[in-house]
């Protein structure tokens, strides 16, 4: 798979030290997300964009696809359409954290 650790594009973009949560959200209507830096920052949590030295497909969550491996599947959001990193998730949809408590789903989602 053809990916980039969530990592190196905080770092690229450079999150301010009071940054305690990356949100990310999806071309489809009301679905986003959002993880906490510590998972934000683990090596293994990274934006898909290819598979199989191709493209990512539309089926497996192309053009772009956050990926975290150390939570539930529905924390892989497909589809991103950008990243917002914040302080405070009060701000972003009833203020659960995502989509997902919202529709009756745990916030944490670790495995």
């Amino acid at each position: 798979m053809d990916r980039c650790a969530a990592l190196h594009v905080l770092e690229a973009v450079g999150i301010q030290p009071e940054a305690k949560y990356v949100v990310y959200f999806s071309i489809q209507p009301d679905w986003w997300d959002s993880i906490d830096m510590a998972d934000a920052l683990h090596p293994q949590t990274y934006l898909a964009y290819g598979m199989n030295g191709g493209e990512l497909s539309v089926g497996n969550g192309g053009p772009l696809r956050m990926r975290v491996p150390r939570q539930l599947g529905y924390k892989s959001v497909k589809f991103i359409t950008h990243l917002t990193v914040t302080d405070n998730l009060k701000k972003f949809g009833k203020g659960l954290g995502s989509a997902s408590p919202e529709g009756g789903y745990a916030w944490y989602a670790g495995i």
